[in-house]
């Protein structure tokens, strides 16, 4: 697969997101126990690549960047976060991509694309909010366009449960999900439709992979 070729510059390094990865670090070795597997598969790609996690507690998106050390995070989230000030400027500070759930929004879009062009991580919710009915069943259609228009790879990340004290959850990190064959044909619904159903199909087989060990 061919990637996007991003500026030549170092990862940005902000003092806020190393404290807050370091606090969630902390606390998903002790409180709030998380057991990741294949992690490693994040530290060893190069960005820009797009990450996408289902989705089934507000912390998700922590769990889902703590164990990248190489990168900084982008990650999306909804708008109603922001009504709040300080929520909203310190989500900010974490590098999160505010987005309208109920109307298309290209400026988002422009975001997202921006975001991978400058060899950063974006990560995605591709089911659109906390979901607690099936995993990847059902997605925004959003999702197969950054991908096909991005052309860069798109990793997947299985959490098993919703995050509790002192329960363990299980991470899982699998291999980039294939595309190249899909974007042969272009990009339009069509393809998107055909990327997403291959999501859903990638996390079936993860599924099962996990329940077996």
């Amino acid at each position: 697969m061919t990637t996007a070729q991003p500026d030549a510059k170092k990862p940005r390094r902000t003092p806020l997101y190393t404290f807050a990865r370091g606090v969630a670090w902390v606390l998903f070795h002790t409180v709030i126990p998380i057991r990741y597997h294949n992690a490693e598969k994040l530290n060893r790609a190069d960005a820009p690549y797009i990450l996408i996690a289902n989705h089934l507690s507000f912390i998700d998106p922590g769990v889902a960047a703590v164990p990248i050390k190489r990168y900084e995070v982008n990650f999306v989230g909804k708008k109603e976060l922001t009504k709040s000030k300080l929520l909203g400027w310190l989500l900010g500070k974490l590098h999160m991509i505010v987005v309208d759930r109920h109307h298309s929004d290209m400026e988002a879009m422009r975001t997202f694309m921006k975001t991978l062009r400058n060899g950063e991580i974006l990560a995605l919710f591709p089911e659109g909010t906390r979901h607690h009915k099936g995993v990847m069943e059902e997605m925004e259609s959003g999702i197969g366009l950054i991908a096909l228009r991005s052309n860069v790879p798109v990793y997947p990340v299985y959490i098993d449960r919703r995050v509790l004290p002192f329960r363990v959850t299980h991470c899982w990190v699998g291999d980039p999900i294939p595309y190249d064959d899909i974007r042969a044909d272009g990009v339009n619904s069509e393809t998107s439709a055909r990327f997403m159903a291959r999501i859903t199909e990638t996390y079936r087989q993860m599924m099962a992979d996990a329940a077996r060990r």
